[in-house]
């Protein structure tokens, strides 16, 4: 084999490989009397303004595209983030019962609300400030947004399913089985209390009444 082809074959090993070859690797893959070291070296020099060059990695050798060229070879790409637990129950809860307090939503799923379950339905875009509550504090209220709508496909809030509805699809008993469970092991000696604190995380299920964000006795809105 010429020098021309052994240059080519090189070329072809290095390329074909999916992780940097060693220099007695590369011997061994060339024909006999084939000096590597000179070929890589004559190889290196032949990319060297390319957009690919051949670069020393470890003990190995391999393909690597130029370091210059490297901002222009950045891929953003939008990676789905799946909903918590915490932050699925939250935006039902407000989906529900809008517009809801932070302690409201609490008392509902029967645990504190951290601050990252509402910073990540903020940062989704489906909820949003409503108002304030007219009571000491003045806590913040919240609502969904058109967005929420959007993605679930709903015209507007009137078709969220109702009981009913999420009784027949299983939701409704599954939900209750799985609070029943959590109570059983968490704090069996006062099942009096659990039961009326699942009857509790359920009710806002059980309730078809769709509010609106405006102005009354006990709540001020915000300004749109």
């Amino acid at each position: 084999m010429d020098h021309f082809q052994q240059i080519r074959l090189l070329e072809a090993i290095l390329f074909a490989s999916d992780k940097p070859l060693g220099l007695d690797v590369l011997a061994e893959r060339l024909p006999d009397g084939a000096d590597a070291s000179a070929l890589l070296e004559e190889v290196q020099g032949l990319y060297a303004n390319r957009g690919v060059t051949l670069a020393q990695v470890g003990d190995g050798w391999a393909f690597r595209t130029a370091d210059d060229l490297a901002p222009y070879m950045t891929i953003e790409r939008e990676a789905p983030r799946k909903l918590s637990r915490a932050a699925m129950e939250t935006l039902a809860i407000v989906a529900y019962h809008q517009p809801v307090t932070r302690a409201e939503i609490e008392e509902v799923r029967g645990v504190a609300l951290s601050r990252g379950t509402i910073d990540t339905l903020l940062e989704a875009g489906w909820i949003r400030p409503k108002g304030r509550r007219r009571a000491p504090g003045k806590p913040v209220t919240w609502g969904t947004t058109p967005a929420f709508l959007d993605h679930f496909g709903l015209p507007d809030l009137t078709a969220l399913p109702g009981v009913e509805e999420l009784k027949a699809a299983g939701l409704l008993e599954m939900r209750s089985g799985a609070l029943a469970m959590r109570r059983e092991d968490d704090a069996p000696e006062d099942e009096e209390e659990d039961e009326e604190s699942v009857d509790e995380r359920t009710a806002f299920l059980e309730n078809d009444e769709v509010f609106e964000a405006l102005e009354t006795d006990d709540h001020i809105a915000l300004d749109e």
